[in-house]
Protein backbone atom coordinates (compact mmCIF):
# COMPACT_ATOMS: atom_id res chain seq x y z
CA UNK A 1 0.00 0.00 0.00
CA UNK A 2 1.37 3.43 -0.96
CA UNK A 3 1.42 6.42 1.38
CA UNK A 4 -1.39 8.01 -0.62
CA UNK A 5 -3.54 4.86 -0.38
CA UNK A 6 -2.91 4.85 3.36
CA UNK A 7 -4.20 8.42 3.79
CA UNK A 8 -7.04 8.52 1.24
CA UNK A 9 -10.10 6.30 1.69
CA UNK A 10 -10.27 3.89 -1.29
CA UNK A 11 -13.78 5.06 -2.16
CA UNK A 12 -12.41 8.42 -3.36
CA UNK A 13 -10.02 7.11 -6.08
CA UNK A 14 -12.63 4.48 -6.94
CA UNK A 15 -15.26 7.11 -7.73
CA UNK A 16 -12.74 9.36 -9.51
CA UNK A 17 -11.70 6.49 -11.76
CA UNK A 18 -15.36 5.68 -12.32
CA UNK A 19 -16.12 9.27 -13.31
CA UNK A 20 -13.21 9.30 -15.78
CA UNK A 21 -14.43 6.01 -17.24
CA UNK A 22 -17.94 7.42 -17.65
CA UNK A 23 -16.56 10.51 -19.42
CA UNK A 24 -14.38 8.46 -21.78
CA UNK A 25 -17.18 6.05 -22.68
CA UNK A 26 -19.49 9.03 -23.27
CA UNK A 27 -16.94 10.59 -25.62
CA UNK A 28 -16.61 7.42 -27.69
CA UNK A 29 -20.37 6.92 -27.74
CA UNK A 30 -20.49 3.63 -25.83
CA UNK A 31 -24.05 2.69 -24.76
CA UNK A 32 -25.09 3.44 -21.15
CA UNK A 33 -21.75 5.17 -20.53
CA UNK A 34 -22.51 6.29 -16.94
CA UNK A 35 -22.69 2.62 -15.91
CA UNK A 36 -20.50 0.77 -18.40
CA UNK A 37 -17.61 3.27 -18.30
CA UNK A 38 -17.07 3.14 -14.52
CA UNK A 39 -17.49 -0.65 -14.47
CA UNK A 40 -14.72 -1.07 -17.04
CA UNK A 41 -12.34 1.56 -15.65
CA UNK A 42 -12.63 0.45 -12.02
CA UNK A 43 -12.33 -3.24 -12.97
CA UNK A 44 -9.11 -2.48 -14.88
CA UNK A 45 -7.71 -0.46 -11.97
CA UNK A 46 -8.64 -3.20 -9.52
CA UNK A 47 -6.96 -5.92 -11.58
CA UNK A 48 -3.84 -3.71 -11.84
CA UNK A 49 -3.58 -3.74 -8.06
CA UNK A 50 -5.31 -0.55 -6.93
CA UNK A 51 -7.42 -0.97 -3.82
CA UNK A 52 -10.99 -0.06 -4.78
CA UNK A 53 -14.11 -0.03 -2.66
CA UNK A 54 -17.69 1.23 -2.52
CA UNK A 55 -18.89 1.30 1.10
CA UNK A 56 -22.15 -0.42 2.02
CA UNK A 57 -23.74 2.87 3.09
CA UNK A 58 -23.05 4.37 -0.33
CA UNK A 59 -24.51 1.23 -1.94
CA UNK A 60 -27.69 1.83 0.06
CA UNK A 61 -27.92 5.40 -1.23
CA UNK A 62 -27.34 4.21 -4.81
CA UNK A 63 -30.18 1.68 -4.63
CA UNK A 64 -32.60 4.18 -3.07
CA UNK A 65 -31.94 6.83 -5.73
CA UNK A 66 -32.25 4.35 -8.59
CA UNK A 67 -35.40 2.83 -7.09
CA UNK A 68 -36.98 6.26 -6.68
CA UNK A 69 -36.16 7.09 -10.30
CA UNK A 70 -37.79 3.88 -11.52
CA UNK A 71 -40.92 4.56 -9.48
CA UNK A 72 -41.28 7.99 -11.07
CA UNK A 73 -42.09 6.31 -14.41
CA UNK A 74 -45.31 4.78 -13.07
CA UNK A 75 -48.30 6.30 -14.86
CA UNK A 76 -51.88 5.13 -15.46
CA UNK A 77 -50.72 3.87 -18.86
CA UNK A 78 -47.99 1.77 -17.24
CA UNK A 79 -50.48 0.37 -14.74
CA UNK A 80 -52.78 -0.60 -17.61
CA UNK A 81 -49.92 -2.33 -19.43
CA UNK A 82 -49.03 -4.23 -16.27
CA UNK A 83 -52.21 -6.24 -16.64
CA UNK A 84 -50.54 -8.06 -19.53
CA UNK A 85 -47.34 -8.85 -17.61
CA UNK A 86 -48.38 -12.19 -15.99
CA UNK A 87 -47.99 -13.88 -19.38
CA UNK A 88 -44.44 -12.63 -19.79
CA UNK A 89 -43.68 -13.59 -16.18
CA UNK A 90 -44.67 -17.16 -16.99
CA UNK A 91 -42.33 -17.17 -19.99
CA UNK A 92 -39.58 -15.68 -17.82
CA UNK A 93 -39.97 -18.59 -15.39
CA UNK A 94 -39.55 -21.08 -18.24
CA UNK A 95 -36.38 -19.33 -19.48
CA UNK A 96 -34.90 -19.50 -15.96
CA UNK A 97 -35.48 -23.24 -15.80
CA UNK A 98 -33.94 -23.72 -19.25
CA UNK A 99 -30.88 -21.67 -18.26
CA UNK A 100 -30.42 -23.74 -15.10
CA UNK A 101 -30.35 -26.93 -17.17
CA UNK A 102 -28.41 -25.83 -20.26
CA UNK A 103 -25.65 -23.61 -18.83
CA UNK A 104 -24.42 -26.08 -16.12
CA UNK A 105 -24.24 -28.79 -18.77
CA UNK A 106 -22.05 -26.54 -20.95
CA UNK A 107 -19.77 -25.66 -18.03
CA UNK A 108 -19.27 -29.34 -17.22
CA UNK A 109 -18.49 -30.31 -20.82
CA UNK A 110 -16.38 -27.31 -21.84
CA UNK A 111 -14.64 -26.39 -18.59
CA UNK A 112 -14.78 -29.66 -16.64
CA UNK A 113 -16.57 -28.13 -13.66
CA UNK A 114 -18.04 -30.51 -11.14
CA UNK A 115 -21.84 -30.80 -11.20
CA UNK A 116 -22.25 -28.66 -8.08
CA UNK A 117 -19.74 -25.99 -9.16
CA UNK A 118 -21.28 -25.77 -12.64
CA UNK A 119 -24.77 -25.42 -11.20
CA UNK A 120 -23.84 -22.65 -8.78
CA UNK A 121 -21.60 -20.84 -11.30
CA UNK A 122 -24.51 -20.64 -13.72
CA UNK A 123 -27.20 -19.50 -11.27
CA UNK A 124 -28.68 -16.36 -12.92
CA UNK A 125 -28.84 -14.24 -9.76
CA UNK A 126 -29.11 -14.37 -5.95
CA UNK A 127 -25.32 -14.20 -5.54
CA UNK A 128 -25.31 -14.14 -1.72
CA UNK A 129 -27.60 -17.14 -1.52
CA UNK A 130 -25.57 -18.90 -4.21
CA UNK A 131 -22.29 -18.41 -2.31
CA UNK A 132 -23.92 -19.74 0.84
CA UNK A 133 -24.96 -22.86 -1.05
CA UNK A 134 -21.46 -23.15 -2.53
CA UNK A 135 -19.87 -23.32 0.91
CA UNK A 136 -22.49 -25.74 2.21
CA UNK A 137 -22.34 -28.04 -0.83
CA UNK A 138 -18.51 -28.09 -0.96
CA UNK A 139 -18.31 -26.52 -4.40
CA UNK A 140 -15.22 -24.75 -5.76
CA UNK A 141 -16.09 -21.43 -4.09
CA UNK A 142 -13.35 -19.25 -5.73
CA UNK A 143 -14.42 -20.49 -9.16
CA UNK A 144 -18.08 -19.78 -8.41
CA UNK A 145 -17.25 -16.26 -7.20
CA UNK A 146 -15.14 -15.45 -10.25
CA UNK A 147 -17.58 -16.82 -12.82
CA UNK A 148 -20.48 -14.97 -11.19
CA UNK A 149 -18.48 -11.73 -11.01
CA UNK A 150 -17.51 -12.01 -14.68
CA UNK A 151 -21.16 -12.73 -15.57
CA UNK A 152 -22.43 -9.54 -13.93
CA UNK A 153 -19.59 -7.49 -15.43
CA UNK A 154 -20.14 -8.81 -18.96
CA UNK A 155 -23.90 -8.32 -18.74
CA UNK A 156 -23.33 -4.70 -17.73
CA UNK A 157 -21.21 -4.18 -20.86
CA UNK A 158 -22.98 -6.42 -23.37
CA UNK A 159 -26.66 -5.74 -22.71
CA UNK A 160 -26.51 -2.00 -23.63
CA UNK A 161 -24.55 -2.87 -26.78
CA UNK A 162 -27.08 -5.51 -27.83
CA UNK A 163 -29.95 -3.11 -27.23
CA UNK A 164 -28.16 -0.42 -29.23
CA UNK A 165 -27.54 -2.83 -32.11
CA UNK A 166 -31.23 -3.74 -31.96
CA UNK A 167 -31.83 -0.19 -33.18
CA UNK A 168 -34.43 0.89 -30.63
CA UNK A 169 -34.81 3.89 -28.38
CA UNK A 170 -36.46 4.15 -25.01
CA UNK A 171 -39.91 5.66 -24.53
CA UNK A 172 -40.07 5.93 -20.73
CA UNK A 173 -41.10 9.32 -19.41
CA UNK A 174 -39.76 10.32 -16.02
CA UNK A 175 -42.69 12.25 -14.54
CA UNK A 176 -42.57 14.94 -17.22
CA UNK A 177 -38.80 15.32 -16.81
CA UNK A 178 -39.24 18.17 -14.32
CA UNK A 179 -37.10 18.21 -11.18
CA UNK A 180 -38.81 17.55 -7.86
CA UNK A 181 -38.72 20.23 -5.20
CA UNK A 182 -36.20 19.64 -2.42
CA UNK A 183 -38.88 18.92 0.25
CA UNK A 184 -40.62 16.41 -2.01
CA UNK A 185 -37.37 14.67 -2.90
CA UNK A 186 -36.23 14.45 0.71
CA UNK A 187 -39.63 13.12 1.80
CA UNK A 188 -39.60 10.40 -0.87
CA UNK A 189 -36.03 9.32 -0.11
CA UNK A 190 -36.53 9.25 3.67
CA UNK A 191 -39.77 7.28 3.39
CA UNK A 192 -38.10 4.97 0.85
CA UNK A 193 -35.31 4.28 3.34
CA UNK A 194 -37.83 3.46 6.07
CA UNK A 195 -39.77 1.06 3.86
CA UNK A 196 -36.54 -0.49 2.56
CA UNK A 197 -35.30 -1.18 6.09
CA UNK A 198 -38.59 -2.92 6.92
CA UNK A 199 -38.29 -5.06 3.78
CA UNK A 200 -34.68 -5.84 4.72
CA UNK A 201 -35.81 -7.20 8.08
CA UNK A 202 -38.31 -9.35 6.19
CA UNK A 203 -35.40 -10.65 4.05
CA UNK A 204 -36.90 -9.39 0.80
CA UNK A 205 -34.38 -9.39 -2.12
CA UNK A 206 -32.95 -5.95 -3.02
CA UNK A 207 -35.01 -4.36 -0.21
CA UNK A 208 -33.87 -0.74 -0.53
CA UNK A 209 -34.34 -0.72 -4.29
CA UNK A 210 -37.81 -2.27 -4.02
CA UNK A 211 -38.81 -0.02 -1.12
CA UNK A 212 -37.79 3.10 -3.03
CA UNK A 213 -39.60 1.87 -6.14
CA UNK A 214 -42.79 1.27 -4.18
CA UNK A 215 -42.75 4.64 -2.38
CA UNK A 216 -41.91 6.55 -5.54
CA UNK A 217 -44.46 4.67 -7.67
CA UNK A 218 -47.28 5.32 -5.20
CA UNK A 219 -46.39 8.98 -4.68
CA UNK A 220 -45.96 9.70 -8.40
CA UNK A 221 -48.85 7.53 -9.57
CA UNK A 222 -51.22 9.27 -7.16
CA UNK A 223 -50.00 12.73 -8.15
CA UNK A 224 -48.78 13.60 -4.66
CA UNK A 225 -45.23 14.07 -5.97
CA UNK A 226 -44.26 15.40 -9.38
CA UNK A 227 -40.90 15.37 -11.08
CA UNK A 228 -37.70 13.37 -10.68
CA UNK A 229 -34.43 13.57 -8.80
CA UNK A 230 -31.97 16.15 -10.18
CA UNK A 231 -29.84 14.90 -13.04
CA UNK A 232 -26.59 15.22 -11.09
CA UNK A 233 -27.89 12.90 -8.37
CA UNK A 234 -29.01 10.24 -10.84
CA UNK A 235 -25.70 10.49 -12.72
CA UNK A 236 -23.78 10.10 -9.46
CA UNK A 237 -25.83 6.99 -8.64
CA UNK A 238 -25.05 5.47 -12.06
CA UNK A 239 -21.32 6.14 -11.74
CA UNK A 240 -21.30 4.66 -8.24
CA UNK A 241 -23.19 1.59 -9.48
CA UNK A 242 -20.68 1.00 -12.27
CA UNK A 243 -17.79 1.52 -9.87
CA UNK A 244 -19.32 -1.01 -7.49
CA UNK A 245 -19.39 -3.63 -10.26
CA UNK A 246 -15.76 -2.99 -11.17
CA UNK A 247 -14.60 -3.12 -7.55
CA UNK A 248 -15.84 -6.71 -7.22
CA UNK A 249 -12.69 -7.92 -8.97
CA UNK A 250 -10.67 -7.09 -5.87
CA UNK A 251 -8.80 -10.00 -4.30
CA UNK A 252 -9.31 -12.41 -7.20
CA UNK A 253 -6.80 -15.17 -7.89
CA UNK A 254 -5.31 -14.07 -11.20
CA UNK A 255 -4.25 -17.63 -12.03
CA UNK A 256 -7.94 -18.53 -12.21
CA UNK A 257 -9.03 -15.39 -14.03
CA UNK A 258 -8.54 -16.57 -17.64
CA UNK A 259 -10.53 -19.77 -17.18
CA UNK A 260 -13.16 -17.97 -15.11
CA UNK A 261 -13.49 -15.27 -17.75
CA UNK A 262 -14.09 -17.82 -20.50
CA UNK A 263 -16.56 -19.72 -18.32
CA UNK A 264 -18.29 -16.47 -17.42
CA UNK A 265 -18.39 -15.48 -21.09
CA UNK A 266 -20.01 -18.79 -22.01
CA UNK A 267 -22.48 -18.51 -19.13
CA UNK A 268 -23.38 -14.94 -20.12
CA UNK A 269 -23.78 -15.58 -23.84
CA UNK A 270 -25.77 -18.79 -23.35
CA UNK A 271 -28.01 -17.15 -20.77
CA UNK A 272 -28.55 -14.12 -23.00
CA UNK A 273 -29.46 -16.26 -26.01
CA UNK A 274 -32.04 -18.19 -23.99
CA UNK A 275 -33.34 -14.96 -22.44
CA UNK A 276 -33.56 -13.29 -25.87
CA UNK A 277 -35.68 -16.13 -27.27
CA UNK A 278 -38.05 -15.92 -24.31
CA UNK A 279 -38.13 -12.11 -24.48
CA UNK A 280 -38.95 -12.11 -28.19
CA UNK A 281 -41.80 -14.56 -27.66
CA UNK A 282 -43.13 -12.53 -24.73
CA UNK A 283 -42.88 -9.31 -26.75
CA UNK A 284 -45.01 -10.81 -29.51
CA UNK A 285 -47.65 -11.94 -27.03
CA UNK A 286 -47.98 -8.79 -24.90
CA UNK A 287 -47.13 -6.11 -27.45
CA UNK A 288 -44.12 -4.57 -25.72
CA UNK A 289 -40.77 -3.62 -27.32
CA UNK A 290 -38.58 -6.74 -27.67
CA UNK A 291 -35.52 -4.84 -26.42
CA UNK A 292 -37.35 -3.89 -23.22
CA UNK A 293 -38.34 -7.52 -22.65
CA UNK A 294 -34.75 -8.61 -23.30
CA UNK A 295 -33.56 -6.19 -20.63
CA UNK A 296 -36.27 -7.58 -18.33
CA UNK A 297 -35.24 -11.20 -19.05
CA UNK A 298 -31.43 -10.69 -19.03
CA UNK A 299 -29.89 -12.80 -16.23
CA UNK A 300 -28.22 -9.91 -14.41
CA UNK A 301 -28.56 -8.28 -10.99
CA UNK A 302 -31.81 -6.41 -10.41
CA UNK A 303 -30.00 -3.22 -9.39
CA UNK A 304 -27.75 -3.22 -12.47
CA UNK A 305 -30.52 -4.05 -14.95
CA UNK A 306 -32.78 -1.44 -13.35
CA UNK A 307 -30.05 1.18 -13.73
CA UNK A 308 -29.60 0.23 -17.39
CA UNK A 309 -33.36 0.46 -17.91
CA UNK A 310 -33.33 4.04 -16.63
CA UNK A 311 -30.28 4.96 -18.70
CA UNK A 312 -31.76 3.51 -21.92
CA UNK A 313 -35.32 4.64 -21.18
CA UNK A 314 -36.66 1.14 -21.88
CA UNK A 315 -39.71 0.60 -19.64
CA UNK A 316 -37.92 0.77 -16.24
CA UNK A 317 -41.03 -0.26 -14.28
CA UNK A 318 -41.52 -3.39 -16.41
CA UNK A 319 -37.83 -4.29 -16.25
CA UNK A 320 -37.61 -3.87 -12.49
CA UNK A 321 -40.82 -5.80 -11.84
CA UNK A 322 -39.59 -8.73 -13.94
CA UNK A 323 -36.22 -8.85 -12.18
CA UNK A 324 -37.83 -8.75 -8.74
CA UNK A 325 -40.05 -11.63 -9.86
CA UNK A 326 -36.98 -13.45 -11.22
CA UNK A 327 -35.28 -13.24 -7.83
CA UNK A 328 -38.42 -14.55 -6.14
CA UNK A 329 -38.61 -17.51 -8.51
CA UNK A 330 -34.88 -18.18 -8.12
CA UNK A 331 -35.34 -18.22 -4.37
CA UNK A 332 -37.70 -21.14 -4.89
CA UNK A 333 -35.80 -22.90 -7.68
CA UNK A 334 -32.27 -22.81 -6.26
CA UNK A 335 -33.02 -25.04 -3.23
CA UNK A 336 -34.90 -27.48 -5.45
CA UNK A 337 -32.03 -27.72 -7.92
CA UNK A 338 -29.53 -27.86 -5.04
CA UNK A 339 -31.25 -30.95 -3.66
CA UNK A 340 -31.15 -32.50 -7.13
CA UNK A 341 -27.42 -31.88 -7.53
CA UNK A 342 -26.60 -32.84 -3.94
CA UNK A 343 -27.87 -36.35 -4.57
CA UNK A 344 -25.92 -36.88 -7.81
Amino acid sequence: MTAIEGRVPPVIPTLLIGAVGAALFHLIGFPAAPVTGPATAVAAATLLGLRTDIPLRLCDIIFIVIGAQIGSTVTPEVIGAALTWPLSLMILTVTLIVIMFVVPFGLRVLFHHSRVTAFLSSAPGHLTFTLGLAADMKADVPQVVLVQTVRVFLLTLLVPVLISLWGVSGTAVFAGQITSSAPELVAVLVLALAVGLVLKRLQVPAPLLIGAMAVSAISHGSGIVKGVAPEWLTLAAFISMGSLIGSRFGGVDRSLLKTAFLAGLFSTVAGCVIAAVGAYLAALLIGMPPAALFLAFAPGGVEVMAALAIETGLEPALVAAHHVFRLTVLGLLLPIFAIRYRHK
